[in-house]
């Protein structure tokens, strides 16, 4: 969906089959080239013209309807585009970051070094990873070329990846998914203050019986979940799940399935944090997830979580999980990818 250009980039807007009654004129020219989806049930409706390089390489996107804005985190001009979506146009670009970073060997780009990444906001606070183990903080009211407003280190050595916010926007927690162990970090975030001043809280690691070190394990996308007022981690394998699984300390095909990391921020008072299994007591902790090796999450009504359970984690996923975080039964629900 996502075509590149001689001499710049477009990027395509799709919706659902359902909403293409209005005929060809919304299935106008701009979608028929490379990149436009032909055997899905979404369609392209229009294209919007992205200045400077090809997009090549780009991470992680996000709507912020309150500002009627969309951000994109691309790689390939090293910057976060705004683009304005009520009226489909290219706003404006905030760089700053590392960009494509090329593997010496292959020749491709290596995602673990490379920024943007993940993005999030909350009211004027765009927050944004990059490549070098940063969070960026852009003031969104500001002019483009003070619009940074601080660049904070995780302390790892690869990109700060997917993050949420509370609610509130006051507690942001980000994922350095491709450090060895991966781990979280907590920030205090600006919520609707009107001047930055994000601190780091913690640093949040997993038990490593749970998630060995050394194996290339990763934490991924993380989202927070009101009602029960906790972050849930999307972690794609951990050992042991179940028994005697290969998570990649053999040869041969991952056989482990993944987990969910349940947070709790109020407990996190030190500079550091190791999590362990979970305790259903205080709902915290790494709940195993059955027959699923999860990337995405995301959260609906009722404190229910969704997880996509990845094939290229664990060959024999075939499902999308729901999870009901109402309660601490953590009940899962299991819906085949062949289902509409």
């Amino acid at each position: 969906m996502i075509e590149g250009l001689q001499a710049a980039s477009r990027l395509a807007v799709a919706a659902p089959l359902l909403l293409l009654s209005l005929g060809t004129a919304l299935a106008a020219s701009p979608c028929t080239g490379p990149g436009a989806p032909t055997t899905t049930q979404t369609r392209c409706l229009t294209a919007i013209q992205i200045p400077g390089n090809p997009l090549r390489s780009f991470d992680i996107s996000w709507v912020n309807p309150d500002r009627a804005e969309y951000y994109l985190a691309d790689r390939s001009n090293a910057a976060v585009e705004i683009i304005d979506t009520a009226n489909n146009t290219f706003n404006r670009r905030i760089g700053g970051f590392k960009g494509v970073v090329i593997n010496p060997k292959t020749g491709a780009p290596n995602n673990n070094l490379s920024g943007p990444d993940g993005v999030v906001s909350h009211g004027r606070w765009l927050y944004a990873g990059d490549g070098d183990s940063t969070l960026h903080v852009i003031d969104l009211n500001a002019a483009v070329l003070f619009a940074t407003k601080q660049i904070l280190s995780t302390g790892g050595t690869t990109r700060v990846d997917e993050m949420a916010l509370t609610s509130d926007g006051r507690l942001l927690l980000v994922a350095n998914n491709a450090e060895d162990p991966p781990f979280g970090t907590l920030f205090a975030a600006n919520s609707d203050a009107g001047a930055s001043n994000v601190v780091k809280i913690t640093k949040i690691t997993i038990d490593n019986a749970i998630v060995p070190a050394g194996a290339g394990l990763a934490i991924e996308q993380p989202t927070w979940e009101p009602r029960t007022k906790r972050f849930y981690v999307s972690i794609p394998v951990i050992a042991n799940n179940p028994t005697g699984c290969n998570f990649g300390q053999s040869p041969g095909p991952i056989t482990c399935s993944g987990g969910l990391l349940i947070i709790d921020p109020k407990t996190l008072t030190t500079p550091t944090t190791q999590i362990g299994t979970f305790n259903p007591a205080t709902n915290t902790g790494v709940f195993p997830v059955n027959q699923c090796a999860p990337n995405g999450i995301t959260v609906g009504p009722h404190a229910n979580l969704l997880q996509g359970c990845t094939p290229a984690n664990e060959p024999s996923n075939t499902s999308t999980l729901v999870i009901n975080a109402g309660d601490q039964a953590l009940r899962q629900y299991r819906r085949s990818h062949g289902l509409g």
